[in-house]
């Protein structure tokens, strides 16, 4: 991938983090930002590539629109594929994975497709068969209506892995959703943070990361490390400047727990992430905090589903909740996700209805409040 290119980049989202993600892109300074229905396109050279993977905090994946056209067979579509330029993103030793979507096309066998695909690249490549050993390269396949598009992806391994949280608790909440749930209530580190149902802590951990503007990407590896293009002496530099725009944390960031379990793996991973220092960590439950003076916001992923014990009235349990957010937290505003907004309601609080994500499978709704002084 030549770095003079102007090329058409995808920022792959979870279902409701479109726009926090594309208001990252534009912070970014990327090119003709666009929010599409899972995701956010965007243009820009290999400079704008390396940023979007070091410093998008929502994105689970970045991908390279590689090609796009029209095939109503498979003799078609290997013909159109393997006159396309795939020496620029594979060496002759790379491996190709490919993960297809067809849809109301005429060619819906998505293993025929691969296969076809794989012929098409050692075609390419010039080379006698794929090999079976070394770095893998995914391949995004789409396919509506006949219409064929390509994605290479950059990123590898998602980008929500950002290396620290190995230690979890039933239920945990994925990185990326819980910067962007940051993001969407409107947090940008320049005010307290506290979290009274922190479980693993990814609500905290990303919490530093933003007031500390540190890049989620440093100390990863990418796909793109494997391309015939990569530039190691642009990567380094963008990783030196991410790491000098770093700042020291001029805010309280506070997390608790009623469950050792909880306490204890976000203590590891806020450890491993280095910021154990600066997180104020206790096991207590929300009935036995005292009342918090200042203000904030309190962000909670209450128990629901699995993680609320069979028989428990979750009426009751989002009422009590209401009331001891009300006493510990006066004049903060709240950030609580929940899969009915009649749970919130029995909060007492004014929630309002900010967002439809997905968690774990199970869609929830992000409601915001602002609790009483």
């Amino acid at each position: 991938m030549d770095h003079r290119t102007i090329e058409n980049f995808y920022a792959v989202v979870a279902p409701g983090l479109e726009k926090a993600c594309a208001k990252e892109l534009s912070a970014l300074k990327m090119d003709d930002v666009c929010v599409e229905n899972g995701g956010v396109a965007f243009r820009g050279k290999l400079r704008d590539l390396y940023c979007a993977n070091l410093h998008l905090r929502s994105a689970g994946r970045v991908l390279v629109r590689f090609a796009s056209f029209r095939s109503r067979d498979f003799p078609e579509l290997f013909k159109r594929s393997a006159r396309l330029p795939w020496g620029r993103f594979l060496r002759p030793e790379t491996r190709v994975q490919f993960r297809v979507s067809a849809r109301t096309s005429r060619i819906m066998h998505s293993e025929r497709v691969a296969q076809t695909l794989e012929s098409a690249i050692n075609r390419s490549l010039a080379r006698d068969e794929s090999p079976v050993e070394g770095a893998v390269q995914m391949v995004m396949v789409r396919i509506v209506d006949d219409q064929v598009t390509l994605s290479i992806d950059s990123s590898g391994e998602l980008l929500h892995k950002r290396g620290y949280r190995q230690s979890v608790t039933v239920a945990p909440l994925r990185e990326t959703l819980a910067a962007g749930i940051l993001q969407l209530a409107g947090w940008n580190g320049q005010e307290n943070l506290a979290d009274p149902m922190c479980g693993s802590g990814s609500f905290l951990a990303e919490g530093v990361l933003m007031a500390q503007n540190q890049a989620p990407g440093l100390g990863r590896d990418f796909a793109f490390y494997n391309w015939p293009g990569y530039r190691d002496g642009l990567w380094k530099l963008l990783c030196d400047e991410a790491r000098r725009e770093q700042s020291e944390l001029a805010v309280s960031i506070s997390g608790s727990d009623e469950s050792d379990e909880a306490v204890s793996a976000a203590t590891d991973n806020l450890t491993r992430l280095g910021v154990q220092e600066v997180v104020t960590l206790s096991k207590i439950t929300l009935t036995e905090q005292e009342a918090r003076t200042g203000c904030g916001l309190v962000v909670c992923n209450p128990p629901y589903g699995k993680r609320l014990g069979a028989g428990q009235d979750m009426l009751a349990f989002y009422r009590e909740l209401g009331q001891q957010l009300r006493r510990v937290y006066p004049g903060w505003r709240l950030a609580m996700l929940c899969p009915d907004a009649k749970l919130a309601k029995a909060t007492g609080l004014a929630c309002r209805q900010t967002a439809k994500l997905v968690n774990g499978g199970l869609t929830v709704w992000l409601f915001q409040a602002e609790i009483p002084a």
